[in-house]
């Protein structure tokens, strides 16, 4: 379903998936500078640390407050503005930033980057197969979906038995998982934006909020589980 409600006006069909899709990259990149920033600031700055890293009932309550905030912009984004609607987008990517900033105390600086530049040319080339591609990749998306769910319910029964081969696996089924979601929704959020009324900024605004977290969710999860792979600690 588009999150664009029906307008009546003519758009220029390329122009208007072109300026939406623009939109999209800019606001995941926004999202993915904030939560660095916020990563980095927790675990060099040693109060917010202490606060986030070492009370689990604060971090239990950020995860709790990072899902709620999923829900409420996939789910009603449309009675949000778009100023509420982008501050909401701003405040679930500082709230990852908190929940991930123990990777600058476990994994090396040089580490982190290059994880990160693989993971980005990972996510160019699968966004731009998600592009160009002629297949309905919509079959593809429900079973990724379903290993998804999968390794979500493997990672909750591993966070209480520490399996380190089983977390070994789910990492590698989450590389691939999120690689061919990226394609995926690339092709999905582009469906989308086919519908982009440029006569209506806040309504463009809230669709390339909708469809930027989407792409963030794929790349920095896609992220994190590469980090575990191949990720070098800091000692």
């Amino acid at each position: 379903m588009s999150p664009f409600q029906p307008t009546t006006t003519a758009t220029s069909y390329p122009a208007a998936l072109s300026a939406y899709m623009r939109q999209v990259y800019l606001w995941m990149s926004i999202g993915m500078v904030i939560t660095g920033l916020v990563a980095w600031s927790v675990a060099n700055t040693p109060a917010l640390r202490a606060a986030v890293l070492g009370n689990s009932v604060v971090m239990i309550v950020l995860i709790i407050a990072q899902f709620g905030l999923v829900i409420a912009l996939s789910a009603a984004i449309h009675k949000f503005s778009s100023s509420m609607a982008t501050f909401l987008f701003a405040l679930y990517s500082a709230l990852t930033g908190a929940t991930v900033s123990s990777i600058f105390l476990v994994y090396s600086l040089g580490s982190i980057a290059s994880t990160f530049m693989v993971t980005a040319g990972t996510f160019f080339v699968m966004s731009l197969y998600g592009t160009i591609t002629k297949r309905d990749l919509t079959g593809l998306g429900n079973f990724l979906f379903m290993g998804l769910i999968g390794i979500i319910i493997a990672m909750i029964v591993n966070m209480f038995i520490k399996n380190g081969t089983m977390n070994l696996i789910i990492c590698c089924l989450g590389v691939l998982i999120f690689t061919g979601l990226t394609a995926y929704d690339t092709q999905r959020i582009r469906a989308f934006g086919a519908d982009a009324p440029l006569d209506d900024p806040a309504a463009m605004r809230k669709g390339a909020i909708l469809g930027a977290l989407t792409l963030y969710l794929d790349f920095i999860n896609m992220f994190l589980m590469m980090l575990q792979l191949f990720g070098g600690n800091r000692d």
